[in-house]
């Protein structure tokens, strides 16, 4: 039961990594809260309001949806760390709410660099509390001069939750480039948060009257979406859990063979 459930939460995990503007898309201080760190929210100059989040020495920093979600998709704008941002991390992750020890949850997260070296998108799912189904792959673009817009399509209770994190121990090259405080503090911009998604209505397992339209539901990607996905992973792909030997001595996870 675990295991095809995870393969579900994997299949529909839709990422899509595209220069765009979300459609219909919200205030940011609407529709997010901080949790803590230095989170400022400003406007640029062409009117898009702007949420930073800041890392230093002493302070990490996160904010999450104000909406708890049923499923749907969501969209926002990244503009991540530019220069020497080794050790540091941004994140995007669903997850979901009551006991930690069952919780499910997609992981977006972004491994910061020494200046020069792409950074690294590192994606995780967990199904009923665990996860270990980690994949990587180094990004083609440069995420650090303009916004990019990120996507995960999901189908249970959870939040949407950004933070920002040093994470020396493993992030940058399995941890053997510590970050450099002195060009810190590290900021990260968000932008254009679009939710299509399912409200839940008081605490019933039905969408509100604010919710959006279910057209997330059927989308797919076509022959030519399919193919890209397949020329990254062939080109970018570094890492993937269903092929390390080492880890899996004995047999790969089940899911593997249906990915």
């Amino acid at each position: 039961m675990e295991q095809s459930r995870a393969h579900f939460l994997s299949s529909l995990a839709v990422i899509y990594l595209v220069l765009a503007v979300s459609p219909a898309a919200s205030d940011m201080a609407d529709s997010f809260d901080k949790m803590w760190g230095d989170i400022q929210v400003f406007y640029d100059s062409t009117g898009h309001q702007i949420m930073s989040m800041t890392l230093d020495r002493w302070t990490t920093s996160a904010f999450r949806s104000k909406s708890l979600y049923l499923f749907g998709r969501f969209d926002i704008e990244i503009k991540l760390v530019p220069k020497d941002s080794a050790g540091t991390v941004t994140t995007l992750y669903m997850v979901t709410e009551g006991p930690w020890q069952y919780h499910d949850e997609i992981d977006l997260e972004f491994l910061g660099n020494t200046t020069g070296e792409p950074y690294t998108l590192h994606t995780n799912i967990y199904a009923k509390g665990k996860g270990g189904r980690e994949k990587q792959h180094r990004l083609w673009f440069d995420p650090t001069q303009d916004f990019n817009t990120y996507s995960i399509i999901w189908n249970s209770p959870h939040e949407v939750v950004c933070q920002h994190l040093n994470a020396d121990d493993w992030a940058t090259q399995g941890g053997r480039i510590k970050t450099d405080w002195s060009q810190a503090p590290f900021t990260a911009f968000f932008r254009n948060y679009s939710a299509t998604a399912c409200v839940p209505y008081k605490t019933a397992w039905i969408c509100g009257q604010g919710s959006s339209d279910s057209s997330w539901f059927s989308q797919e990607l076509d022959e030519d979406g399919q193919q890209k996905m397949q020329d990254v992973d062939n080109q970018y792909k570094i890492y993937d859990y269903c092929t390390d030997s080492r880890r899996f001595p004995n047999g790969y996870p089940q899911q593997c063979g249906s990915e």
